[in-house]
This record gives structure tokens, sequence and C-alpha cells, in this order.
């Protein structure tokens, strides 16, 4: 059940209950693909850094373990010794990333495995069998990503294909927690908008998806090669049609900028790559900007990434070392730069649920903004 606490503009403050525990929104949710975030971080270390949720990907744990294992080691929470909400995406981002691989009907897409190149068909009531396997606290509805460049009549048919699959993936998803033998009895099923950077397209969607009741939407489909300005336009016209009274999930977003844009015009839910991946290439995030640590300059930098920082890189080590452990490929200097990076988005939930609670959002996001733009 999701509870608006308060709103500023169209900025919401919430609190989403769920079986495994209550998640303070706005809240960027800490990728790990199969099941561990790239990096070499461990479960405990999540519970270190403020993680409130983690996102599994449905496609790849479908494709190794094997979803039926993990039900057999009691589900995703068990599997990786994790208490807390965990999302399962639906497989259906790899309907876009894995384009040359598949092959879409009506019945649902045919994949070659990016593994071992094994046949394999994913509809919507097999998304939701998958998803119901790993007993996640929030399945996501399976759906077709279609390029933000596809034609209008294509991204038309393929958001009225994805309308037909919702009705299925909830109607198997209310008989899935039925069973006896299921997991997580609770699970909860949020839909996908679509429509490309078809306004009128996302806004009918949108309508129509938002009288099925669901327990949250998402917003799928950006962030995949149109600009900044089109996906705020697109979340400024499509927002307004979803139910304030559900949480709104913008789909692999983004930057801290992309997040403060976002948070300002409705959305609760982010999750992006961004942290982990750039952090492997000791990319990281300060609030003064970003900054490389391959740079020369920072070969004899005893400072700590940022001063005032309370990431477990930040408490101990300099940048000269860190930097040293990644030229050196020490997969501790990719760890440590993993952690800091998502503690550093982790702590600017932290700052914006704590801004919107005192009315002072506006104000926070201009100043991060500034700050974050002096590199």
């Amino acid at each position: 059940m999701y509870q608006l606490l308060k709103q500023e503009g169209r900025a919401k403050r919430g609190e989403f209950h769920t079986v495994h525990g209550t998640i303070q929104t706005p809240v960027f949710m800490n990728v790990g693909t199969a099941a561990a975030i790239k990096g070499a971080v461990s479960t405990q270390d999540l519970e270190g850094i403020k993680t409130q949720v983690e996102l599994s990907n449905t496609y790849h744990l479908h494709v190794r373990p094997g979803d039926e294992i993990v039900k057999k080691m009691g589900g995703l929470h068990k599997f990786m010794s994790w208490d807390k909400p965990i999302l399962t995406d639906s497989g259906g981002f790899q309907v876009f990333s894995l384009a040359s691989l598949r092959k879409i009907k009506e019945e649902g897409v045919y994949f070659n495995s990016h593994v071992d190149g094994r046949k394999i068909f994913m509809g919507p009531e097999e998304s939701m069998r998958i998803q119901s396997n790993l007993a996640s606290t929030i399945a996501m509805a399976f759906d077709e990503c279609p390029s933000s460049r596809a034609d209008r009549a294509y991204v038309q048919a393929s958001v009225d294909r994805t309308a037909r699959w919702l009705l299925r993936c909830k109607n198997e998803m209310k008989r899935l927690n039925g069973l006896e033998d299921t997991i997580n009895k609770n699970q909860l099923l949020f839909a996908i908008n679509q429509g490309a950077v078809f306004a009128d397209i996302r806004i009918e969607h949108a309508k129509r998806i938002a009288e099925m009741e669901l327990d949250g939407y998402a917003i799928g489909g950006l962030a995949v090669g149109e600009s900044h300005e089109e996906m705020y336009y697109i979340l400024e016209e499509t927002i307004p049609h979803l139910p304030v009274d559900k949480p709104t999930y913008l789909m692999g977003v983004g930057t801290p900028a992309n997040i403060l844009e976002g948070v300002e015009r409705g959305v609760d839910f982010f999750d992006c790559v961004y942290p982990s991946r750039n952090g492997r290439h000791g990319h990281l995030y300060t609030n003064h900007g970003k900054i490389n640590l391959f740079n020369a300059k920072y070969e004899t930098d005893g400072r700590p990434i940022e001063e005032g920082c309370g990431c477990p890189a930040c408490r101990r080590y300099s940048r000269a070392y860190i930097r040293h452990l990644l030229k050196a490929k020490e997969m501790l200097g990719m760890r440590l730069c993993v952690l800091h990076n998502l503690y550093f988005y982790n702590t600017m939930m932290e700052e914006i649920r704590d801004a919107l609670d005192e009315g002072r959002f506006a104000e926070y996001k201009k100043r991060k903004l500034a700050g974050m733009e002096q590199m």
C-alpha cells in the first residue's frame, strides 16, 4: 500500500508498505542484475550504504541459474540473503536490448539466449511465473520497449499489444498468488507505460493502465536514445494521467540531474546501472561533479574521494590509493568506487526526502545541481 505523505508541486513524498518492509520514497533502487551488484558488493555491503530496494533481472536469472533453482532455494530473498524489498523487471527490456536475438509475436517473444544460444520463449504468463518463482516483492508486467526512434505506426501497435499483455499478466499474477506452493503470495504487480516520444500515445496508454488498479505504475522506454528534454517533456505530459495515490517508477534513469528532474515531475522510484558501471571504471560522483580517478592529478592525492562522505571508501582510503588499485586492476579498487557511488545516490535520495518533508525541495534541487556543475 502506498501512502502519499506530502507534495511540493508535483513532487511526491511517500511510503510504500510491502510484505518485506516499508520503502521511503522517492527511492533509488540498487541494480543487482544477476542477484548481485557488479563490483564485488555483498548484501551486507548494501545494508551499510543505505540501500532500501535491490533490483534483479528476470531474464538473466531465468537463463542462469534458472528460476526453478532459485525457488528451490527459497526464493531470491533467501538465495541472496537479503530481507528488504526486491523488484524484478519482467524481461521486457531484453526484448529491446537483445533485438538481434529475438522475434516478437502476439503470444510473446522468442529469444536466443545470450549465454549459450538456446531457444527461450517468454510471454506475459511465463514472465509472471518466473517472477513468482523468484518471489520478489514487486514484479513488473511483461511489455515491449520500442525504440524511441521507432515510427508512429509501430509504436502504436506495440503499445496496444503491451496493453493486452498487461491484462494477461494481471490474471496470471492473481492465479499464482493463490497457489499453495507460491513463496510470496503478496507479490505486487506494476504496469509499464510505453509510447516512445509520442505524448498522445503515452497519455492514452496511461489512462488505459490506470483503470486496471494495479499496485504501481512505471514509465518505460525512456533514456534509450532520446534527448533529456524529450524525456522531461514526456514525463510532464504522462505522469498527470497516472494515479497520484500509487507509486510512479521511471525505469532505467539515470544521472543525479535526471533523478532531481524526475522527482520534480512526480516520480517515486528510480533505478540505473550508472553508479555501479561508472564506479567500476573509476568515475565517481561527488557534490562538486564527477571525477575520473584515472587522471594523473590524483596519483598523490591524499584526500578521500569526497570530504565528509560517510561511505566505506571515504572513511578510510585516499584517492591516490584507490587510483593505484584501479591501475593495478585490483578488484578492491572497483569495489570501493562502486560502494562510494551507490552511497552517494542513496544519500542524495535521503536528502531529497528530507527536503520534501521540510518543503524546501525546489531550493535543494537548485543548490544540488549548481554544486555538481562545478567540475
